[in-house]
């Protein structure tokens, strides 16, 4: 049984992991959405499929993969059938260095925070692909909109993770949660001890991540009351559902970072779990992780369902004229009271 330590079988166990992390997450949290919006709007919502609704995803699934995969005869049928893969795959990248609990994470690199931003950033080329590709005018729109309006708002979400380095001195994920040991409270003092402004990067940090994932008010990628079905007009089949995949993958992946960054990740926020408890103690640092998670992906699920699509041209001007001057006089401050300051 010594291979099972070895390293290829553990990076293996680690995408089989993430595989199946980021398919339950994308199957379930599509249902989660749908039960959410008919709560919010006091409607069933889907109740048919199973006790309670809750076979309905299974039965998309299904349906989904039933139906045959169309390329437009006008598409570029490589980019085409590429888009869907591309748009998924980082999104997967990024996820194997989250640290969901003091052990579990699939790579702990010293430059996590990094990588998370490096593959991060290639969404939005990937959707700009997509309606490229497509060779159809909605989803060209779409994907024109979708480009502007990420290069907006990675502006602001860049000056506030500049803005936590410097609090913290370290791109590495698992030591920015270690940093946060002690309470949830005396992290938070040390932060607004540096910048009394600090958190106010949280809510620019969950705005940029709404607008970087393409969701409302944000969804510029599909405006499917503008552009039909926006940068996924032609996608059909399991290509439309690698799209959904995708966007419910990146979700997972900002409120991650988001726990990591603002909320302490596996940590209690009561204090250290002791080091008598082992294994258990890692499982109870990643059911506070998990539960984290959850509560921001819901706050997602609830902007979406509350708030209406917001126009083009006030969403650029929210990040251009408030988050980014906002987003800069914090890190201007952050630099002041740390050089100044003994610490």
């Amino acid at each position: 049984m010594s291979f099972l330590l070895t390293e290829p079988f553990r990076l293996l166990l680690s995408i089989l992991c993430i595989v199946a992390f980021v398919g339950g997450n994308a199957a379930y949290l599509v249902l989660a959405e749908r039960k959410g919006a008919g709560r919010f709007q006091n409607r069933p919502g889907p109740n048919e499929a199973g006790f309670g609704g809750w076979l309905q995803p299974i039965a998309d699934v299904g349906k989904l993969i039933s139906k045959q995969l169309m390329v437009p005869p006008e598409a570029d049928q490589l980019l085409f059938r590429l888009a869907p893969l591309v748009v998924l795959t980082p999104a997967m990248m990024c996820l194997a260095v989250i640290p969901f609990g003091d052990t579990v994470v699939a790579r702990n690199i010293n430059v996590g925070l990094l990588m998370v931003f490096s593959f991060g950033s290639i969404n939005v080329m990937a959707i700009l692909l997509s309606g490229w590709a497509s060779r159809n005018k909605f989803a060209i729109m779409s994907a024109a909109r979708v480009v502007s309006q990420n290069v907006a708002y990675e502006i602001p979400m860049l000056l506030v993770v500049i803005t936590l380095l410097m609090a913290t001195g370290t791109m590495d994920l698992s030591e920015i949660v270690r940093q946060q040991a002690g309470g949830f409270w005396h992290w938070n003092f040390c932060r607004v001890w540096i910048n009394p402004l600090m958190p106010v990067t949280f809510v620019i940090f969950f705005i940029c991540m709404l607008a970087e994932t393409n969701r409302a008010p944000f969804d510029m990628a599909e405006a499917e009351s503008e552009l039909v079905a926006g940068a996924f007009t032609e996608y059909g089949s399991m290509g439309f559902g690698v799209f959904f995949m995708a966007e419910y993958a990146n979700i997972v992946l900002g409120c991650s970072l988001a726990t990591v960054l603002f909320f302490g990740g596996w940590q209690t926020g009561l204090g250290a779990v002791p080091a008598a408890w082992g294994g258990w103690g890692v499982l109870v640092g990643l059911g506070f992780f998990m539960a984290k998670l959850y509560a921001l992906i819901f706050t997602v699920i609830w902007v979406r369902w509350t708030f209406p699509r917001t126009q083009f041209y006030i969403l650029l001007n929210l990040s251009w004229k408030i988050l980014i001057p906002v987003s800069l006089f914090t890190l201007l401050l952050s630099s002041a009271m740390i050089k100044l300051l003994p610490r």
